[in-house]
């Protein structure tokens, strides 16, 4: 529990745009995941039981979230490289 709140208390204490990157590569990870489900998907072989694998839109979901991810870093790491 205590190893849980240092992490927290870690990420509010970094800066705006390091949080934001953080977001940001977060949202690439589960777009990275929701790729890899909608591959599963089409390899399919019996159609008939397609929709086994999921009723999700893994499509929509990895679309978004690059695209959210993307503007999270691209907003975020200019100021995080800069301090580097």
């Amino acid at each position: 529990m205590r190893r849980r709140m240092d992490i927290f208390a870690q990420f509010e204490l970094l800066s705006d745009a390091a949080q934001l990157a953080l977001v940001g590569g977060m949202f690439w990870v589960f777009a990275g995941f929701a790729g890899m489900m909608e591959r599963r998907r089409a390899k399919r072989r019996d159609l008939a039981r397609l929709e086994q694998v999921g009723w999700i839109p893994w499509l929509t979901l990895f679309m978004l979230a690059a695209i959210v991810g993307g503007g999270c870093l691209a907003l975020g790491l200019p100021a995080v490289l800069g301090r580097l």
